[in-house]
């Protein structure tokens, strides 16, 4: 079906690759030395999608049984649609222990939409079970709402509550709707700092957040918890290693989700979600790892990290991966306002070029067979260009788009991670999207760290060129620590790269709003994250008119 699509969740003989299964697929994948990365991954989502033979079997525990707090890692809801929005929980009254403190014993949940905090008009109810196979987490695809409407939402299992979510439909499809407030975030490392910039996100009047990747870093974690410094807390041995199997990475979105703002932030919005890097392995690219091992035994850990992904994030059954495999590009609509391609950047790309890292470009690198979508959601994407009526063209990524000279040489250096290590590929899209006439192109963009705002060129080495669109990068949450206003090659970037108008290396996240006749991007920074508590300002704001691209100050 289309990535648009709304199967229903996946059933009790859906999969349940347990850490034992997948190191089974291992052993059976180095045995049979397949002599492709695609057969290996083949069977590598035979290996491990087995029937959940234990998923009916799971004996149930009684409610009245759960003594602690089970709702410890909050609620969120997602990919909110006309009819419909998805709701997420995950029981975890242990939450730093590997079963969640509930064991192999699944779990009934009721769960509450209603008009109101109170829930005085409740609008639909309904169980859901919690089954040990999936980390106990639970998600409805609650159908049959109004479009455009705000809801309040909670689950119950015993005599515990969860927190109350807010959350809200998109507009009906032929909707003429007149605005649209998003927020882009991206880049969340626990032991880099607190979630301040999230605290002040939740205050935020925002219909959507877009969380564009590095929601986890699969990096140690100390017991005080890095750069947080923690003097009443300490954590468990178990988070100072790499994640690398399905127990690692559930634990690990459990650290996370343990922060009082993260968990804030996702019962306050709906949030649309996608990876990059550091959900799995810092620059994966496709079935290739950083440290270049076995791509059947990488294959083994991305299906692990792809799991708990889904387990821990509120998406849809359509995303539920199959082994080391998951349809994550989608795309939603805001009325006739606006379109949201959210893409994959990690999962199909080629191998970065030169081995990584900066590299003048060359014959490697713009290989024209080189890729950073794939091929089949390179088309989906050009072809969902060409069919838009929306107003707006938003492009939710992971990586730079645009060019960035990292230095004044003839012949610059450009970062091979980025689509500057995948010029062909970004050219085909700028040529799809002229012949598409996609119309007021607007790019999100996470991964860098740093706040930047472009002008989309037509041929990013002449300033004269057409402006194609705007690409905006929402610098990060937290990793990257503090951060400073003005970087050390704040100068040359400036001067290298005329179509960047705005840099600041601070943490924050970038609000857009989006309006019938323009669109207003405001960056909010704030000074600190290695201390709890800084202020939240706004340092820089652009607006883009509707048919005529390009930034300005607003």
């Amino acid at each position: 079906m289309a990535p648009s699509g709304r199967p229903g969740p996946p059933s009790a003989h859906a999969f349940a690759p347990h850490d034992a299964e997948l190191r089974s697929a291992a052993r059976h994948l180095a045995r049979r030395r397949f002599l492709t990365v695609t057969a290996a991954a083949a069977a590598l989502a035979f290996t491990t999608n087995l029937p959940a033979r234990g998923a009916f079997a799971a004996p149930e525990l009684p409610a009245v049984r759960i003594t602690q707090d089970p709702f410890t890692l909050g609620v969120a809801s997602g990919d909110p649609l006309p009819d419909s929005v998805l709701i997420w929980t995950r029981l975890a009254p242990a939450p730093f222990e590997a079963d969640g403190g509930l064991g192999q014993q699944r779990v009934v949940v009721s769960w509450e939409v209603a008009l109101d905090e109170s829930f005085a008009a409740v609008v639909q109810r309904g169980t859901a079970l919690a089954h040990p196979e999936y980390g106990h987490s639970v998600r409805v695809d609650v159908r049959g709402l109004a479009p455009g409407s705000r809801y309040c939402y909670r689950f119950r299992t015993g005599t515990w509550i969860s927190p109350t979510g807010r959350t809200r439909t998109a507009p009906g499809p032929g909707s003429d709707t007149a605005s649209l407030r998003l927020a882009a975030v991206a880049c969340q490392a626990y032991h880099d700092g607190y979630y301040t910039v999230h605290r002040h996100l939740a205050q935020e009047d925002v219909d959507v957040v877009f969380h564009l990747g590095d929601y986890l870093y699969e990096y140690a974690v100390d017991s005080a918890g890095g750069a947080r410094n923690y003097t009443d807390l300490v954590l468990p041995d178990v988070f100072n290693r790499e994640t690398t199997t399905l127990a690692d990475y559930r634990l690990r979105y459990a650290l996370y989700k343990s922060d009082p703002d993260l968990r804030a932030v996702h019962a306050a919005h709906p949030f649309v979600v996608t990876w990059d890097d550091h959900e799995t392995e810092n620059n994966y690219a496709g079935a290739v790892d950083e440290n270049g091992s076995d791509p059947e035994q990488f294959l083994v850990r991305r299906a692990a990290a792809y799991r708990a992904h889904w387990e821990n994030q509120p998406l849809r059954a359509a995303q539920f991966p199959q082994g080391p495999d998951a349809l994550l590009y989608r795309r939603l609509h805001w009325g006739t306002l606006a379109q949201f391609d959210v893409l994959d950047t990690r999962q199909y790309r080629s191998d970065q070029a030169y081995g990584d890292g900066l590299h003048v470009p060359g014959p490697e690198s713009d290989d024209p067979a080189r890729t950073l979508t794939g091929d089949a959601q390179e088309r989906w994407l050009i072809d969902g260009w060409a069919a838009s009526t929306a107003l707006w063209n938003v492009m939710p990524q992971q990586v730079c788009f645009s060019q960035r000279k990292f230095d004044l040489n003839a012949e610059a250096r450009l970062s091979m991670d980025a689509w500057d290590g995948y010029r062909a590929g970004r050219g085909r899209l700028v040529a799809g999207a002229k012949a598409a006439g996609a119309a007021n192109w607007l790019v999100l963009t996470g991964d860098v760290h740093a706040g930047y705002a472009f002008d989309i060129k037509d041929d990013f080495d002449d300033p004269a060129s057409a402006t194609l669109g705007t690409e905006l990068t929402c610098t990060s949450v937290a990793s990257g620590r503090d951060g400073t206003e003005r970087p050390a090659n704040w100068d040359t970037f400036m001067r290298a790269n005329p179509h960047l108008r705005f840099y600041d290396g601070r943490r924050g996240f970038v609000r857009v709003e989006l309006g019938r006749e323009n669109a207003r991007a405001d960056f909010r920074i704030v000074p600190a994250v290695t201390t709890p508590g800084a202020p939240v300002s706004t340092v820089a704001s652009f607006v883009t008119e509707a048919g005529s691209p390009g930034l300005r100050p607003a």
